[in-house]
């Protein structure tokens, strides 16, 4: 069984649950949005993403947060995804993931959008 994220029940009132293909795009959204520190047994699990959304947006910061996320998807969920493109976007105010990924245990190819407002913009 799969826990389904957010953490929620379902309609009997019990851990809502879900696929294999949707909890492994919930464990990428997850590696996306938790900070180096916050997992107690994996202080170095996470993107860091949301440590640089009060940055100023610009290409550059968009290009080391591609290499860094790739690197942490390869990582942390590599025996379960292979990720086959992953760009990071900055544009007006905003960071945009954009991941296509196959999964391993199926070679089934999906994609997946994350989106967080930046800073000022600039």
């Amino acid at each position: 069984m799969n826990i389904d994220f957010p953490f929620h029940f379902d309609s009997r009132g019990r851990t809502a649950s879900t696929g294999e293909a949707d909890h492994i795009r919930d464990m990428i959204e997850q590696f996306l949005f938790t900070n180096a520190g916050e997992r107690v047994n994996r202080p170095d699990f996470g993107s860091g993403l949301l440590a640089k959304v009060f940055e100023p947006n610009s290409p550059e910061l968009a290009t080391a947060l591609q290499f860094s996320i790739q690197a942490g998807l390869q990582r942390w969920l590599g025996d379960l995804i292979e990720v086959r493109k992953l760009e990071v976007i900055s544009r007006e105010g905003t960071l945009t993931i954009d991941v296509v990924y196959a999964l391993r245990s199926t070679g089934e190819t999906t994609s997946a959008s994350f989106a967080r407002e930046t800073g000022n913009g600039i």
